[in-house]
């Protein structure tokens, strides 16, 4: 019978943020920012187990106390260069049965709920692709110049905004990321392979932290956060 596992990528850096600190481990409403959606993911009671990928050197990670989450938190020093190569050589290190299904997170999306996660199973568990949360575009969008004037205006009929978790068989995931590891999602790397992720209507609270700014939004949503 296949199993749901997740899989946080959290070996970079996250420039953006201009800290001295790895972006996953800034403090966020007392905790390192990866403890939170490493939080939510263990206390799933259909994932057996929550894999994080960590960059061979890291330093930061041992020193942090993560026993509340038992056996459950497997950490996995393999990270690589990029996205797509830290997830590859996670699913390698994870030694997953082909048939299990993954749920890859962002380790910056601290405010994942028990909610997203619930809705992502449910929708996914019997598809035959896999998909992923996704919330369709409500802002207008312009396409910048060289000069960063407006060259048009982008219809948004139909454009929806990737988020994470990402659920795919491993197997599955294996195969499209050694043929396209030039992505920033999975799902890009399922799509190279002709198929049609499905996308489950999330939410904007499940946003990924990416400058100093949003530190004071996910904070906000975390105090709030069921």
């Amino acid at each position: 019978m296949s199993e749901f596992h997740a899989l946080v990528p959290a070996a970079g850096f996250g420039a953006r943020m201009r800290n001295e600190l790895p972006k996953q481990y800034l403090p966020l409403a007392g905790k390192p920012m990866l403890a939170h959606a490493l939080e939510t993911l263990c206390g799933c009671g259909e994932l057996a187990t929550v894999f994080v990928v960590l960059s061979p050197d890291d330093a930061q990670f041992r020193t942090f106390d993560w026993a509340r989450f038992g056996d459950k938190l497997q950490p996995l020093f393999c990270g690589g260069a990029t996205r797509a190569q830290s997830v590859a050589n996670g699913l390698l290190a994870a030694e997953l049965e082909a048939d299990d299904w993954v749920l890859v997170h962002d380790a910056a999306r601290p405010c994942l709920t028990q909610a997203h996660l619930a809705r992502l199973l449910a929708e996914l568990r019997d598809d035959p692709v896999g998909g992923i949360l996704a919330v369709p575009v409500a802002d207008t969008l312009k396409r910048a110049d060289a000069q960063q004037r407006i060259a048009c205006t982008e219809p948004r009929e139909g454009l929806w905004q990737a988020q994470t978790p990402q659920m795919f068989r491993a197997g599955l995931l294996m195969q499209a990321l050694q043929q396209c590891r030039a992505v920033t999602d999975e799902a890009s790397a399922v799509e190279a392979l002709g198929l049609q992720p499905k996308l489950v209507a999330g939410d904007s609270g499940n946003f990924k932290v990416t400058y100093p700014q949003d530190i004071v939004l996910a904070e906000l949503l975390l105090s709030n956060k069921k």
